[in-house]
């Protein structure tokens, strides 16, 4: 579990001393992670009433090439900004640069949260 509570240090570097617990709503969960292999969705609770599908792994997606969408087949990630290794290991985030069937895309959304990669075309340098 990730603390999404205050932070234990001031701007100044000197210590924080808490006030009380660490509280439930204050934790967050682990990235989705989600790779480039047959789809498996998980559907987790949100807050209040709703729920959050995340992609464990997907191998499709929704590339927008000037106003038309067409559903492409990913084959892996060739650039990931977020984190370098993300690359070796097919960890599809947004912004990653995936290569599809139509080329190679950039990803607009963000998997682990929506449970869908949307991705735009990118020209090739």
């Amino acid at each position: 579990m990730k603390d999404q509570g205050r932070s234990t240090r001031k701007r100044t570097g000197g210590r924080l001393h808490n006030v009380g617990k660490k509280k439930r709503h204050q934790l967050g969960r682990e990235a989705a992670e989600t790779t480039v292999d047959d789809p498996r969705f998980q559907v987790i609770d949100a807050r209040g009433s709703e729920n959050k599908l995340r992609a464990l792994s997907t191998n499709i997606a929704q590339v927008a090439d000037g106003g038309e969408v067409s559903t492409e087949e990913i084959e892996n990630v060739v650039d990931n900004p977020a984190n370098v290794n993300y690359i070796r290991r097919n960890i599809i985030t947004k912004g990653a640069i995936i290569k599809t069937s139509a080329g190679q895309a950039r990803v607009t959304s963000r998997p682990g949260q929506t449970g869908q990669v949307s991705a735009v075309l990118v020209e090739d340098n």
